[in-house]
């Protein structure tokens, strides 16, 4: 080797290790990453129990004054520093205590930032929550779920115009719109916010090409949906689902329960509000208060993203059995008594039996054989039942066994059941876990009172690292616990935590094949009428 050629080597070497050295140093510093900076300028957070926290950076304009009802638009740029140290306001809302009008405001669109990195160049996970709150309440900064982030990813929490603000369709928004679409504005903030993630994530030392979407309620079926519409494609590569998923038919009314709107049926429920509101044109809409539009004592409530042809293209079921989805691992959980959260207390029998002749018509006499309700006791535990069926577990059970038939990517079903005193519920008659009871598992209400709730906490314990290992890599299973295997309905694959982890069959099979049978026949009459 002559000597140049020497030379040149010991210099390619040299320059080798100062680059795995610098890569070290880059990522060994002491403190948590407490200054960054975004597109839109520098930012600095707060420590908190060892991580940088930004609690509101917005990610889109504030959607105010001529922006209502349209799409969202890049945020602006700022001089200077900008302080992350409270979290933004509530979208707007109707009122209750400890939710007051002065805390929320039009200018919503913010999202919080937990991360255990200490550097950029970490490219840890990603995991981005979107709360429920079914489509009209509920807030991002409810939690950056820091006990999740303590474990090795970087959480985002992100916020998205709700109620009337975020779904209301009408004729007259959808003809400003170049593409004849409207409604459907909270969903389009989501899909915004993951876009932002995908841009500037890596300043806080997460991996855009590692996100996983995870939500509970309406934040489940949001991660539904964004599984399912093709504006949503390559944004994230996994999906944890808490009690919700998108599966029933649609029709050209607006929506019912049990049966979603398309942009048509939505619309001609904003036609119904504006006059409602005793307003002549959109114009007039925009120039009101937005808590005349949110508020309580509007009287008008049941907002609901619709079937646009945009962003929901179609029967997610439909899609699903097509094949038409952003084909990607999933979790979806159902808890044991989700309805114990829904049902009046003073239920009686014979006004639950006339409820479940109105619900279901010709098919009322075999729900009352699968919810029986003679007493009003039991109608109390029927309504429950068929509350956490027909909402909750029929659709997480469609998501799981469609995309087990027509995707390469697993599907992984969870069913929460640890009996515990302490739920959102206060009914004595609750039998398990109630819905949203399955947030505590995720925070830190057991696991930092294990003296007090040992079981809960065992159980948070296991949830927290199946949850992580899957965001790490896009698989559940890992040292130390039961092994999970993906969903096969002919096999104990199910994975109920409760005084612990271990697989067990579907859970409440025969009322959810009769939920499904119900839908079935629901899916087909709402086709024929549109054909």
């Amino acid at each position: 080797m002559n000597l140049l050629l020497r030379k040149l080597v010991l210099c390619a070497i040299v320059m080798a290790a100062v680059g795995v050295q610098a890569q070290k140093a880059c990522c060994k510093q002491e403190q948590p990453l407490l200054a960054t900076h975004v597109e839109t300028g520098d930012v600095q957070g707060v420590l908190d129990e060892g991580l940088a926290v930004y609690k509101a950076i917005p990610y889109a304009a504030p959607p105010v004054g001529n922006l209502r009802w349209r799409a969202p638009q890049p945020a602006k740029a700022w001089e200077g520093v900008r302080v992350c140290d409270k979290f933004g306001p509530l979208p707007p809302q109707p009122t209750r205590p400890g939710r007051t009008a002065d805390m929320m405001s039009e200018d919503c669109l913010y999202l919080g930032i937990a991360t255990p990195a200490k550097a950029k160049c970490e490219k840890l996970p990603v995991m981005v929550w979107i709360h429920g709150g079914s489509f009209q309440t509920e807030w991002y900064g409810g939690d950056l779920w820091k006990r999740l982030a303590q474990r090795g990813v970087v959480i985002v929490s992100i916020e998205y115009r709700t109620g009337a603000l975020g779904f209301m369709a009408h004729p007259e928004l959808s003809k400003e719109d170049k593409e004849g679409h409207s409604g459907n504005y909270g969903i389009l903030d989501q899909i915004f916010a993951l876009q932002w993630v995908q841009r500037n994530i890596e300043q806080f030392g997460g991996d855009p090409s590692k996100v996983t979407i995870f939500g509970e309620s309406a934040g489940a079926i949001s991660c539904s949906m964004l599984c399912a519409s093709p504006l949503a494609k390559g944004l994230f590569r996994a999906c944890i689902s808490h009690s919700g998923g998108s599966f029933a038919p649609w029709s050209d009314q607006p929506r019912s329960l049990g049966l979603d709107a398309s942009q048509k049926g939505a619309e001609s429920q904003g036609v119904a509000f504006m006059k409602h509101l005793k307003k002549k044109s959109i114009k007039q809409l925009r120039q009101m208060d937005a808590m005349q539009l949110c508020d309580g004592n509007v009287g008008f409530a049941g907002f609901w993203p619709c079937v646009d042809g945009y962003v929901i293209c179609d029967d997610q079921y439909r899609l699903y059995e097509r094949g038409e989805y952003n084909d990607v691992p999933v979790i979806v959980m159902t808890n044991s008594d989700e309805g114990a959260l829904f049902t009046p207390g003073n239920i009686k029998a014979e006004q639950y039996q006339k409820q479940v002749r109105h619900i279901f018509g010709s098919w009322a006499d075999e729900a009352l054989k699968v919810y029986p309700g003679s007493t009003d006791d039991e109608a109390w535990h029927g309504n429950g039942d068929a509350f956490r069926d027909m909402g909750f577990a029929w659709p997480s059970y469609a998501w799981v066994s469609l995309q087990t038939k027509t995707g390469k990517s697993p599907a992984y079903a969870a069913y929460l059941a640890q009996p515990s005193e302490v739920s959102f519920s206060r009914d004595p008659r609750r039998k398990g876990v109630a819905h949203a009871d399955d947030i505590m598992y995720l925070n830190g209400t057991f696991l930092d009172q294990p003296q007090k709730y040992p079981a809960e906490s065992a159980v948070a314990e296991i949830i927290q690292q199946y949850w992580v290992n899957f965001a790490k890599t896009c698989n559940p299973n890992g040292k130390g616990l039961p092994y999970w295997p993906s969903f096969d309905d002919a096999k104990p694959t199910t994975m109920q935590f409760c005084n612990g982890a271990s697989l067990i069959m579907r859970p409440n099979r025969e009322q959810v094949d009769f939920v499904d049978r119900y839908y079935k026949a629901k899916r087909e009459e709402t086709e024929s009428s549109r054909h």
